[in-house]
């Protein structure tokens, strides 16, 4: 069993910026492919960026391809989502989700990800 513990969240202005960690317990995290995933309330989880496993590459959505910045460090079991230049729109409860064997045309559906994190709330304020 693989548990995400997602910390960072919080309360921004507009053109802001703010990080979001996800931590792994799991000893082969390098082969994990994680990803960001939003959700605001009543509409289906979103797909944001995506980090593969075994070097594999990272995946923007189109609309924070130029913003939002997904990093992983294998020593510390970590993934990073660093987002810049915040949007009202970017308000949504941000879950961390990991998966293994995940092909790449399917890194952006959430239903590829069997382990999922609690979820952290980001808001944008305008």
């Amino acid at each position: 069993q693989v548990q995400l513990v997602e910390s960072g969240g919080g309360l921004v202005q507009a053109g802001g910026s703010l990080r979001l960690s996800c931590t792994a317990s799991v000893d082969t995290f390098r082969r994990y492919t994680i990803g960001w995933f939003r959700q605001a309330p009543g509409k289906e989880r979103e797909f944001v960026a995506t980090s593969r496993g075994n070097g594999g590459a990272t995946i923007y959505q189109e609309s924070v391809k130029d913003r939002f910045t997904i990093s992983r460090d294998n020593t510390k079991n970590t993934v990073w989502l660093q987002m810049n230049s915040l949007k009202p729109e970017d308000t949504d409860v941000y879950y961390c989700a990991g998966g293994s064997g995940i092909i790449l045309s399917s890194v952006r559906n959430s239903r590829q990800y069997a382990y999922w994190g609690q979820g952290t709330q980001v808001t944008v304020s305008s």
